[in-house]
């Protein structure tokens, strides 16, 4: 991992991106805090052309977004359109909705408008990814449904975006995960994972969980992943301090 793959998940920040102005405010701290990357989610009404104007002037690159997810398998000509305003070859697909994960069948048919939405994409030149929490770590049938997605989508039509975070709250192997999706991890959410005094699960700053990112980056690295993005869901104080704090550590861990 170069210093450059390092990118800013910016839903960590979703809180001081109200406005264009906020969102102005937010990025050029972002870039004074060393990165010249970011995801975008969570950011309020703003125009594409002028977020990319505010992108270019802060010498950020949009490496991917977070798009609806409704929106990505009903309206995926109108993501298309976004994307390319943006001058974006990624995005991810957030989180299920509207699924029954206690019916192989409604599984199976969600899955089937991934695969047939991320065929869209692929054909613009764009790349889905598929963005997991701890809930595709159910088992159905004879698999996870995170093992369900994968095998029953071409890798053409859909990658990965692992979320280091949730794999662990699901009981899954990081490791593993990296390793699996070889050539089809082009992004990776760097979460920490730590225990809280009252013993419940919690966000961490990178360096200040659980994690050993020591290993989990070059086996994603090897993998053939080209974004690294550091997410924090909740921070105990200013999201852009906690997000320095992670680029900070990741420094150390760089090649």
């Amino acid at each position: 991992m170069k210093p450059v793959q390092i990118a800013a998940q910016l839903y960590t920040c979703r809180d001081l991106l109200k406005t264009p102005k906020d969102i102005a405010q937010t990025l050029a701290r972002v870039r004074q805090a060393g990165y010249t990357a970011v995801q975008l989610s969570g950011l309020g009404p703003i125009a594409e052309e002028e977020l990319v104007k505010i992108l270019e002037g802060e010498g950020l690159t949009c490496c991917a977004t977070h798009e609806p997810s409704l929106k990505i398998v009903e309206e995926p000509e109108a993501v298309i359109e976004r994307l390319k305003k943006l001058g974006c070859h990624f995005t991810a697909y957030p989180g299920p909705i509207g699924v029954d994960f206690a019916s192989l069948e409604s599984v199976d048919a969600w899955i089937a408008r991934l695969d047939a939405a991320g065929a869209k994409f692929a054909q613009a030149g764009i790349t889905l990814c598929y963005h997991n929490h701890h809930m595709e770590f159910r088992r159905l049938a004879d698999m996870t449904i995170l093992e369900r997605i994968y095998q029953k989508t071409a890798p053409a039509n859909l990658q990965g975006e692992i979320d280091t975070y949730w794999v662990q709250y699901g009981g899954g192997d990081i490791l593993s995960w990296c390793q699996r999706l070889e050539g089809r991890l082009p992004l990776l959410h760097l979460k920490d994972y730590r225990v809280t005094d009252d013993n419940k699960p919690d966000y961490a700053e990178i360096g200040n969980g659980n994690l050993d990112f020591s290993r989990i980056l070059p086996a994603a690295e090897k993998s053939g992943c080209t974004w690294f993005i550091v997410e924090q869901d909740t921070c105990p104080g200013d999201p852009v301090d906690s997000l320095a704090q992670s680029y900070r550590h990741l420094l150390t861990l760089c090649s």
